[in-house]
């Protein structure tokens, strides 16, 4: 059942939890995201990105996207994640996504309020809920990147609470994503989150959070992200490593018993598909924070 970003936000917000907003540039992803929403009776967000278009394209995964989510039994957001062209935002809005974020964060910030409310304005003519982005994770999610450095080295650019309360104000924006210590990729050290950031802007803005790069993030600071407001959080490098992991090993031990075993491509996508269902599952029950399932 497809419903719009602001509302699953709502929800999140009622329960003290976060819904898990997964990323999914393959038919896989898709089904083991939605099928782990049903499972688990918890609402989720399924998202394209437009960094993923080159190997995803938004013409094929949009409408595959908008009829398994309008099918599943689940409550679905069909999200655009991370666009930084309007003309883009306005083909998945047409398609039926119920969820659009506007990232213009890489720009100065008068540009990112103009364009921000420029993409405001076309999200009303729809049933779409709009995020925006203020402050920077230093890696941009369409751009490369060095994966594995920490905040500081990424160049991160925390949001500033004042500047968060105006941000909102001008923007008619629904949902706000914020920098406080995570970046895009794989970290190959430990995470610093700065709860105090977090805390001042949870304190200026009266509307939902969002948390991207969360990946190496402990299940013990999701929690405490959750507690201090983070209402939608991104999940995706870590699911998909898995799932390339789970393709590795299945070629590596058919060929250990047999060197010219064939691997058929179904052998593949069934791999993934079983290592990113039960990834997700996990990571929805984590983000629930407790609540109590929507069965």
């Amino acid at each position: 059942m497809l419903i719009n970003l602001r509302d699953i936000c709502s929800i999140a917000e009622q329960g003290n939890m976060a819904i898990a907003s997964i990323n999914t540039p393959s038919l896989e992803a898709v089904r083991a995201a939605l099928d782990a929403a049903e499972e688990t009776g918890y609402p989720v967000i399924i998202s394209h990105a437009e960094g993923h278009d080159p190997f995803a394209p938004l013409d094929y995964m949009g409408p595959t996207m908008v009829a398994l989510a309008e099918r599943s039994s689940a409550l679905v957001c069909v999200h655009l994640d991370h666009c930084e062209h309007l003309s883009y935002m306005r083909r998945a809005l047409e398609m039926g996504f119920t969820g659009a974020m506007y990232d213009g964060s890489f720009l100065p910030y008068e540009e990112n309020v103009d364009n921000s409310l420029r993409a405001s304005e076309m999200c009303s003519g729809f049933d779409c809920g709009l995020e925006c982005e203020l402050g920077s994770m230093g890696s941009r999610e369409a751009g490369s990147r060095d994966e594995g450095g920490t905040a500081e080295e990424s160049c991160a650019v925390y949001t500033d609470p004042d500047q968060a309360a105006e941000f909102m104000s001008q923007t008619n924006l629904d949902v706000l994503a914020c920098s406080f210590g995570t970046v895009h990729g794989i970290y190959k050290g430990e995470p610093h989150l700065s709860f105090d950031t977090l805390a001042g802007i949870r304190e200026k803005v009266n509307v939902p959070l969002v948390m991207h790069g969360g990946s190496g993030v402990s299940n013990e600071d999701y929690v405490k992200v959750i507690n201090a407001g983070i209402r939608k959080i991104n999940y995706y490098t870590y699911g998909v490593k898995y799932a390339g992991e789970a393709v590795g090993k299945l070629i590596a031990d058919r060929r250990a018993v047999k060197s010219d075993a064939v691997v058929y491509w179904h052998d593949i996508t069934t791999a993934a598909y079983e290592v990113l269902f039960s990834t997700f599952c996990d990571v929805i029950k984590v983000f629930s924070n407790g609540a109590d399932p929507m069965k």
